[in-house]
């Protein structure tokens, strides 16, 4: 969205950025499935309403990976012990 906006520059567009950063990094990227959507619907709350970090939530529980974020809802939701973060 920063490039889409103009609010940061790009020699080149965010996909294929993105299809490089994944090509060299050794990153996996992981597909959003039908469980993980109904899944984000279901998280014990409280949690705030962010759909987007409901998915990326269900994701992280659902791969058993940690959120590395300084998103504070995510971070005490971290803390309640319903996913694992890191604060960065």
């Amino acid at each position: 969205m920063l490039v889409s906006r103009g609010r940061i520059p790009s020699t080149k567009g965010p996909l294929v950025w993105f299809e490089d950063f994944v090509a060299h990094s050794g990153v996996a990227v992981e597909a959003v499935t039908a469980s993980i959507l109904v899944g984000a619907s279901y998280l014990p709350e409280p949690l705030h309403k962010d759909p987007v970090d409901r998915i990326l939530i269900a994701t992280a529980r659902e791969h058993d990976l940690t959120i590395i974020t300084r998103d504070r809802a995510i971070l005490a939701y971290g803390t309640a012990g319903h996913v694992r973060t890191l604060a960065c």
